[in-house]
């Protein structure tokens, strides 16, 4: 059986590149536009005003990590987000730096 202590650096380290894989604008966006299901390549494309080559190149590092899973629909890739968590690590993120803007804001003297 794994001891705790073997599994942690594991998990974090699985974590971290989940993470990373999210750390990027263009992910983040790709991401939030399959929160209302799945989105062909060609749509991607279009709303994010990217080469085709570009937005393949970020949907392999969502794909690889699993956050995406993806199924062809005759000539068309279409891709999804496979665990509806992501969405909810990314609304986190939207409060930390909701409740970050407002701490500032009042540093500043500037919040209401």
């Amino acid at each position: 059986m794994f001891g705790v202590d073997s599994v942690q650096p594991v998990l974090a380290e699985m974590q971290a590149a989940i993470l990373k894989g999210l750390a990027h604008p263009t992910r983040v966006k790709i991401v939030e536009m399959l929160r209302g299901g799945e989105r062909c390549v060609c749509e991607l494309m279009e709303e994010l005003a990217l080469e085709q080559s570009n937005v393949s190149q970020h949907l392999a590092v969502l794909k690889k990590l699993g956050i995406l899973g993806s199924r062809k629909d005759g000539l068309k890739m279409m891709y999804w987000v496979r665990h509806p968590q992501v969405f909810e690590v990314l609304d986190l993120l939207r409060v930390v730096l909701n409740k970050q803007t407002k701490e500032i804001q009042e540093a500043l003297g500037t919040g209401h």
